[in-house]
């Protein structure tokens, strides 16, 4: 397997992502299906474990996994008019079943909201029904006309939460709640991406919501990537689904609802955030398998004392470490090695016959390729220096990421200097302009305001494009 499949990320970043995504076995292209993905086992397990680490944290907050219908009835949709206007292009319709032409059609759905929406109106009554917090796992159709694997997809993979509460404060703490307490935790601490949490503008909040927001990730070309969006959709949905309840006084109340997700975008986040030109990074936490050993033999009787060793020191491995023996016998031992490079197996140990003798392995980090991350320890104690390298190794791609952004962010004062920072990276400014202005913006560079950051500064400053004086500073940067 040659190294130079994956063009270098200086020559064309583009395609090597691309690149990475093919060579590492991720997903391909679903020639057969317009704008489709096939996500092959490498990448599928990658988003099992996501799933699985956000599930966690979605059922610690109060909420449980349901499921709705991929189709939609078509008025559904038409009732929320802000709503449809900004789905109406990426719509997929079903017009047609068992040969004949159906009375309404269906829409294959882009988002929940609407036929949740339905049926929250007749599982709903009282105050005492309230709040009402769910979640499904299921895939969307979103007729996209330019798609990038992960990034942009025709139909992708998420979680979807869907929340009834009857006040809007109790709305506002639940869109927050899993704003931090899930996606921020998870992608900092699992994903090892830093973020920056933040408001939607009016202009890129999500079509019905009252607020929208959101955590931001700069990847290595220092383009922003939206990796979770968390909305506060007021009470638009409640009316248009008559969504009531009766309060303690016997009264009729509209609910305040709430939706949020992730979705498989998350894959591209990590590796447009960690990996090299040598393929995939993954960090030790979410990675399916965190330790590969590679055993080293010439002849059967080398074989049979080699992985008799490898027994012996895996044998304390269950339940703490994730690993893999690769002992097939039809591959060379570089062959195995730059395969799971490719793949970015965290930690890979090799294991020969004189490896045997010395009681000692190899090991190779994924985080420090060739001899500067290769080194030879003993076997006593192996699974808890190992367990100590993989804590040592997420904390570092953390850190390096988020040094990362450091250096490609930086804070502007004026409309020249905002065009040059988003040329490659983050454009920290004062704003105080309108929906209309950052429309020009996004004509005029390719920027958008990607969050208004929770952490706002006290001292006021001058609007980089009105130069009228305000306290609200925003992220601008492209993104995709």
């Amino acid at each position: 397997m040659p190294k130079d499949v994956i063009t270098p990320r200086a020559t064309d970043y583009n395609q090597w992502y691309l690149d990475i995504v093919r060579e590492a076995d991720l997903a391909e292209p679903a020639e057969v299906v317009r704008g489709c993905i096939v996500v092959k086992a490498t990448g599928w397990g990658i988003w099992e474990m996501m799933q699985r680490e956000l599930d966690q944290r979605i059922k610690a907050t109060g909420h449980a996994n349901v499921q709705f219908p991929l189709l939609i009835p078509k008025s559904f949709i038409m009732k929320e008019a802000e709503h449809v206007e900004g789905f109406a292009p990426e719509v997929a319709e079903v017009t047609r079943a068992g040969g004949e032409d159906l009375t309404e059609p269906y829409v294959i759905r882009p988002t929940s909201e609407t036929i949740i929406g339905h049926f929250y109106s007749r599982w709903i009554r009282s105050y005492r029904d309230l709040p009402l917090l769910y979640n499904q796992w299921c895939n969307v159709m979103r007729w996209e006309m330019r798609t990038r694997p992960f990034l942009r997809t025709s139909e992708f993979w998420w979680q979807e939460g869907h929340t009834a509460h009857a006040t809007e404060a109790e709305a506002e703490a639940e869109t927050l709640k899993i704003l931090h307490e899930v996606y921020a935790d998870f992608v900092e601490q699992v994903m090892a991406v830093p973020v920056i949490r933040g408001l939607k503008s009016e202009k890129e909040k999500f079509p019905g919501a009252l607020r929208s927001y959101c955590i931001e990730a700069m990847m290595q070309d220092g383009r922003a990537l939206q990796a979770g969006t968390s909305h506060n959709l007021g009470q638009n949905f409640a009316r248009a689904f008559d969504i009531t309840y009766t309060d303690q006084n016997n009264t009729v109340q509209h609910c305040w609802t709430t939706s949020w997700g992730v979705s498989t975008r998350l894959v591209g986040a990590l590796i447009m955030t960690h990996s090299d030109d040598e393929g995939l990074v993954l960090p030790p936490r979410l990675a399916p398998t965190q330790v590969v050993i590679v055993p080293i033999y010439k002849n059967p009787e080398e074989r049979a004392r080699v992985l008799e060793a490898i027994e012996r020191i895996t044998g304390d491995w269950q339940g703490r470490l994730r690993f893999k023996v690769d002992d097939r016998d039809n591959l060379t031992p570089g062959f195995k090695f730059n395969e799971w490079e490719l793949k970015g197996v965290p930690v890979r140990l090799e294991v020969g016959p004189k490896d045997v003798e010395k009681n000692s392995v190899a090991v190779a980090r994924r985080d420090l390729p060739g001899r500067q991350g290769k080194s030879f320890v003993p076997q006593a104690g192996l699974t808890e220096r190992l367990v100590a390298l993989l804590d040592e190794m997420q904390t570092g791609l953390f850190q390096r990421a988020l040094a990362f952004r450091e250096q490609r962010s930086a804070t502007v004062r004026t409309y020249d200097e905002l065009k040059q920072q988003v040329e490659h990276g983050f454009a920290w400014a004062y704003w105080d302009g309108s929906a209309d202005d950052e429309r020009r913006i996004q004509e005029e560079t390719r920027a958008t305001i990607r969050c208004i950051p929770l952490d706002q500064p006290e001292a006021p400053g001058a609007c980089v494009y009105t130069g009228r004086e305000t306290t609200r500073q925003v992220v601008f940067a492209r993104a995709y």
